[in-house]
């Protein structure tokens, strides 16, 4: 047993002062506010939050942070980078690059993160002797940085759409498909998973699987967590509407894709009828603000989503900033932008949208008995956070304030500090040697 105590936490009832916090096999056992603390019991600074899940991650768009923005461009531009980015992965690389990412949002708070994974093979599409090698070594990156992993596996098939259907893959998307809705199937059930890991499952986007595949991926990924790249930019919409007469997402809901276990992420560019449609399903809305800021993609319906039934969480897709704290103040910050008005998210609704672990298939997100025990502590000491409203931390702090991390039960950043020790040097030298020949 592991005995706890915290002068601030945040509770499932609100925030509670001198809360004692006994965990054990990685569960919180026991929560108590108003309590004295035993001796012996280890002393959790500043405001303690619940850990918080990254439900939305692309781990090697870590390598383009700061080399995209030189000449301006588009979403579509900036993809062209990010392919050839992709060209340069192989399974050794790509775990140094990971493990230092994951170490990245580990520092940030981060206890759980969603891998959008769809480098799934060798260049042209020819299979590695283990062909889920890149998922082990994603899996194996997480393990080493001591956060847990959801594998998004993600079926990709086609290599667009356009008004008049979908097109060929590209030599650079050879790598992303199995070639069938069965193949990746089957791949996917030949993981071997490990403690610590979800296998859960991905549609790519509705430019990537036909209508005609839609219902067999979803079906293949059944009791899993699925998610789902949806109407990020309007072209999607325009080409799904002038090929099949229906949005993205009403061909995701024809596909049955649209259940209480699908994310959809980004969600940017919806109708009336999608926002029911959406809210109607109960489905997860994954928002990643600082990339659909970066990418100039667009504000989000959030607030009407929320308000429709569908729940929220947080990403930090292509980890141009990794900062769950930031993503939430983010999406406050979008909707007043958006709508003219203070106050659109309570904070309490942007803890839960920043500790969405459900949607990844973990039983998490909240300091409550019978929960993982994971924990951010964020001090309340900083130039940004000194005489701040403990109870509105989100609303001051940044990923910087995070001075620990504790992951089932067990520190992974004290003192703001990773246990890998320096992690900027890592991420430093993992991504230089995959530009160095550049």
């Amino acid at each position: 047993m592991t005995t706890l105590f915290a002068r601030s936490a945040q509770l499932p009832s609100g925030l509670a002062a001198n809360v004692l916090i006994e965990v054990a096999g990685g569960r919180f056992a026991s929560v108590t506010p108003d309590a004295v603390p035993p001796a012996g019991a280890t002393r959790l600074g500043g405001v303690v939050l619940p850990g918080f899940a990254n439900a939305h991650s692309h781990a090697f768009h870590r390598a383009l942070r700061g080399r995209t923005h030189g000449n301006g461009g588009t979403f579509w531009t900036w993809r062209e980078a990010m392919y050839a980015l992709a060209s340069r992965l192989d399974p050794d690389n790509y775990l140094a690059l990971a493990r230092a990412v994951y170490a990245e949002m580990a520092l940030a708070g981060v206890t759980a993160v969603g891998e959008f994974h769809y480098v799934h093979h060798a260049p042209g599409g020819r299979r590695y002797d283990d062909p889920n090698a890149m998922g082990h070594a994603l899996q194996q990156a997480a393990r080493e940085a001591g956060i847990r992993l959801t594998l998004l596996d993600t079926c990709y098939l086609e290599g667009g759409l356009g008004a008049g259907g979908h097109l060929p893959l590209d030599e650079l998307q050879l790598r992303f498909s199995d070639g069938s809705v069965d193949a990746w199937a089957s791949r996917v059930a030949d993981f071997a998973a490990r403690p610590g890991t979800v296998v859960g499952a991905a549609i790519h986007s509705v430019r990537a699987v036909a209508r005609a595949d839609l219902a067999r991926a979803a079906a293949a990924s059944a009791g899993r967590p699925l998610h789902v790249h949806l109407s990020e930019q309007p072209a999607e919409n325009r080409a799904a509407r002038a090929y099949y007469g229906l949005s993205p997402a009403a061909l995701l809901d024809d596909g049955g894709a649209l259940t209480p276990r699908a994310t959809v992420v980004h969600a940017t560019h919806l109708s009336a009828p999608d926002i029911a449609l959406l809210g109607a399903a109960g489905v997860t809305a994954c928002f990643c603000p600082t990339t659909e800021q970066d990418l100039a993609d667009g504000i989000g319906p959030a607030r009407a989503l929320a308000d429709a039934g569908a729940r929220l969480s947080l990403g930090s897709d292509q980890n141009a900033a990794i900062d769950l704290i930031g993503e939430a103040r983010a999406l406050e910050s979008g909707e007043r932008l958006a709508s003219l008005r203070r106050g659109r998210f309570r904070p309490a609704e942007l803890l839960a949208a920043a500790t969405a672990h459900d949607s990844l298939g973990w039983g998490a997100g909240a300091i409550a008995p019978g929960r993982r025990a994971d924990l951010v502590c964020v001090r309340t000491d900083t130039v940004r956070t000194a005489g701040a409203d403990p109870g509105q931390i989100l609303l001051a702090a940044t990923a910087a304030d995070v001075d620990a991390v504790w992951v089932d039960g067990a520190p992974v950043v004290s003192g703001g500090a990773h246990r890998l020790g320096d992690v900027a040097g890592l991420l430093a030298k993992a991504v230089a040697a995959l530009w160095e020949d550049s």
